[in-house]
This record gives C-alpha cells, sequence and structure tokens, in this order.
C-alpha cells in the first residue's frame, strides 16, 4: 500500500504512482490495483509495451491531495541458466517465454538516456568480442559490470541510468538505476533485447543477504531496479549485477572482495535467477505523465507530483510525504 500526500498544494494538484506490473509473468502476477483519492478525481492509465500502469490523481485548490494506491500481487522465485539454489525456485522451461518480434524489438530500442551508438556501441563491441551466443554475451556484460562498477551510496535516490555519462566520465559508481541501466544497454548496443524492470524490495532475503531484502513492512525507501535480457532458446532471463555490487558494500561487516564466499555466490545466482521477494512495476523508459507540464521522467518508480507552480521533487520530504508498506497476507 502506497500513500502519497502533497504538504505543500499550490492551486490544483496531480499525483502520479505506479502500479504494480500490468503484465503477468513467470515470477509475478498482479491480482489489483486499486486506489482512493478523497475529493479528487482518479484513474488508472496503462501503457502495455512497457507494462506500466499509473495511477493518475487530480485534486482541486483547496482540497488536500492525499492519494493511497493498494496493489496485491503473487510472486514466485525463479531460476533460468543457474543451478537449482538451496530454496525452491520455480525453473523456466527452456523458450517458455517467448516473446513477438515486434515487441523484442521495442526493446533494443535506444532512450533518451541508454543510447546504443556512439561510446555504448564501442564498449559493448570492445566487452563482447570473442563472445559466440547469446549467453556468451550477456555472461561477458554482467561479469563485466560486476568487476569494473561500484555502488556509490551517495548517490539520490536509486540514480539516474545516464549510461553515456557513465561512460564517457569513467565515473562507473552509482546505485541499481544506474549500473543495470548499464547492463541492459550494452545488451541492446550488442544486439540482445534488454529491460530495466523497475520496482521494489518487499520482504526479507530468505536466502542469507541482510542487504537484498526488506527489514520491515515499511518499505517506503525499498525501491529497486532489476533487469532482464532475452536469449533465444530461453526467453527473458532474470538478471542482477547491481546487487551483486550491493552486497560487496553492504552485506556485514561490508567492504567484502569480489572472491569472498558470500559475494561469489551472489555472482553467480544473480545471473540467471531472482528471488521474489520484491514487486515489479513496470519496464518503462522515457515515461510522459498523463496531464503534466513537466518533461517525461527518465523511469516511474517513484511516487511524483505537480502543483501550481511545477514539478515537486519526489525525494524531498518537506513536500512531499509518502509511505509505503508492505505485508504478506498468503504463504
Amino acid at each position: 500500500m502506497t500513500r502519497v500526500e502533497v504538504l505543500k498544494p499550490v492551486g490544483a494538484t496531480r499525483v502520479w504512482i505506479p502500479g504494480a506490473l500490468v503484465k503477468e509473468t513467470p515470477y509475478q502476477q498482479t491480482l489489483a490495483n486499486t486506489f482512493n483519492a478523497p475529493g479528487g478525481k482518479a484513474r488508472f492509465v496503462e501503457r502495455k509495451d512497457d507494462a506500466l500502469g499509473i495511477v493518475v490523481a487530480e485534486f482541486p485548490a483547496g482540497v488536500p491531495p492525499v492519494v493511497t494506491v493498494t496493489s496485491r500481487i503473487a510472486t514466485r522465485n525463479v531460476a533460468v541458466l543457474t543451478p537449482r539454489p538451496p530454496l525452491p525456485f520455480a525453473p523456466l522451461r527452456a523458450g517458455s517465454a517467448g516473446e513477438g518480434e515486434r515487441n523484442l524489438k521495442h526493446f533494443l530500442r535506444p532512450t533518451r538516456l541508454l543510447p546504443t551508438d556512439g561510446i555504448v556501441k564501442e564498449k559493448a563491441d570492445e566487452i563482447t568480442r570473442g563472445a559466440t551466443s547469446d549467453v556468451d554475451k550477456a555472461r561477458t556484460i554482467y561479469d563485466w559490470i560486476v568487476d569494473h562498477t561500484f555502488r556509490k551510496p551517495t548517490t539520490r535516490g536509486c540514480g539516474l541510468g545516464d549510461i553515456r555519462f557513465m561512460l564517457e566520465t569513467g565515473d562507473l559508481g552509482g546505485k541499481c538505476a544506474d549500473l543495470n541501466a548499464l547492463f541492459v544497454g550494452l545488451a541492446r548496443a550488442s544486439g540482445l533485447p534488454a529491460r530495466d524492470v523497475y520496482g521494489i524490495r518487499v520482504a526479507r532475503s530468505e536466502l542469507g543477504y541482510k542487504s537484498l531484502g526488506a527489514s520491515s513492512d515499511h518499505v517506503t525507501k525499498s525501491q529497486h531496479c532489476r533487469a532482464e535480457v532475452y536469449l533465444e532458446g530461453y526467453g527473458w532471463v532474470p538478471v542482477d549485477p547491481a546487487d551483486v555490487r550491493k552486497v560487496v558494500l553492504e552485506e556485514p561487516p561490508g567492504n567484502r572482495p569480489l572472491d569472498d564466499p558470500m559475494v561469489t555466490a551472489a555472482r553467480a545466482r544473480l545471473f540467471g535467477s531472482w528471488e521474489m521477494n520484491w514487486m515489479a512495476y513496470n519496464f518503462a523508459h522515457d515515461v510522459a505523465l498523463p496531464g503534466s507540464r513537466g518533461e517525461s521522467l527518465p523511469f516511474l518508480m517513484y511516487p511524483q507530483a505537480e502543483t501550481a507552480d511545477g514539478r515537486i521533487d519526489s525525494l524531498d520530504p518537506d513536500a512531499f510525504k509518502y509511505e509505503i508498506i508492505a505485508r504478506e497476507i498468503e504463504k
């Protein structure tokens, strides 16, 4: 449940909140996205090519802008390319996640912050030189990101995902929306359909990683972006190099070396499998908020709002208050 309140409304106010994924996948089934906006008008807008659902709420001047969105989902762990881990994962049958040609092309396109030419293409060619199969290309890109990037704790939110800037400056630090976007951009530049999957951690990890799960029901700051790559014969394959770097930096006692057993285990598991203590929102880039006067967003993972004075900083607690609570209701 996400509850949003605009603390300093000026004139008419609009609020946008991402709903749970509007597409059934092997790892998530969305059962319901419901919402409430007392005194205002709310609707649900979908962009199906990116499985994007947005609750759009509008409030007239003088009405306190408060919106509540409740998503009910079912998830299951998935493993595609890795050996069966200690806890039961639901394996995908090879080729079971087929996609139409048109949809796959959608996940090869460049976006504003994920170009596929210039330095991105040059780096992709350099990394994958000698790789002969789709699996080899994807694995080589994944390993390069784990080896050459780092999690930067001072990065605001989950980062921006400006991969050209990262490569041009050589600053390969960031958080999940940076590091996993880099995987997606390099994969697309190598001819592999790939997508960021924006979402939020909703439960603790049962695989022994304190840093890769929610510590309580209050998950307001637990947003996390993952990635998928489409490999011939396998379908969509889950990956998460950013979480390998999170284990390196944050798993107690912290600053673990890459050859640490917990890091190597995470590295092996996170190429080809996900623990689904996490809820997916969407695959969308360059998100134009319906009815907004402002610029499009690189992605939609945080609630957004706009008053007569313009777009509110979604990470500013003095102007924009929201709380996200996750509870397991069946097991």
